[in-house]
């Protein structure tokens, strides 16, 4: 097997046919749940009156996600024991996208994990900023969620054509292929600058990292 063909197709996760299938995401199925979630939280939030404060709860929601997805990424997603059910479990819910980080059926979160997650994170904003605050937050945190899963598909699997696609594509491919330990920040790198967690260019280099061809 080729390294490009390594790099995409991942093996089985489970040994049970029809819970590996629920492993196996298309990058469509986010958009298919959350959007309409997303729409029904605005929706409802002005229903209730949440006025001209909308926009700042938005921002606010998107602000929450932005940390949320950095620091999942940084604490839980690399936090990598080396045996045992900590190792079986590091590689279920990231290693296997390192191993394989072209598997484009892998790139985007499962909605049996995805859903819960976001009820318990709705519910969290519910007690926390109550209503009808916690509507628009709602939507803000979930719209910057799914950018994130869009982003993530996109730098993985399609070539990128502005000065700023390519830049996020570098960044993250850098963090797979040069520095794991460094670019959790995939769709606000910016937090990787305020954490020190920025990847850096060898020095003298300017191009991008050496990678297989992104596949359509």
């Amino acid at each position: 097997m080729s390294r490009s063909q390594l790099l995409r197709a991942s093996p089985t996760m489970f040994d049970i046919k029809w819970l590996d299938k629920l492993s196996r995401v298309h990058w469509t199925v986010p958009l298919l749940i959350f959007v309409p979630a997303i729409a029904a939280a605005l929706l409802l939030g002005f229903i209730h009156g949440v006025g001209a404060w909308a926009l700042a709860w938005v921002a606010g929601g998107y602000v929450i996600w932005t940390l949320t997805e950095y620091w999942l990424h940084r604490v839980v997603f690399h936090f990598a024991p080396e045996e045992g059910v900590g190792a079986r479990l590091h590689w279920i819910i990231h290693g296997v996208h390192h191993d394989h980080p072209n598997d484009p059926m892998r790139l985007v979160m499962p909605p049996s994990v995805s859903v819960p997650l976001a009820a318990l994170f709705v519910y969290v904003f519910y007690l926390v900023f109550g209503s009808p605050g916690f509507l628009p937050l709602s939507a803000g945190f979930l719209g910057g969620y799914l950018a994130y899963d869009m982003l993530h598909y996109h730098v993985h699997h399609r070539h990128a054509t502005t000065r700023l696609g390519k830049l996020m594509r570098e960044l993250h491919m850098r963090h797979h292929f040069q520095d794991g330990g460094t670019g959790y920040g995939v769709s606000a790198p910016f937090w990787d600058h305020v954490f020190g967690t920025a990847t850096r260019r060898p020095a003298g280099r300017q191009a991008g990292p050496r990678q297989p061809a992104a596949r359509h």
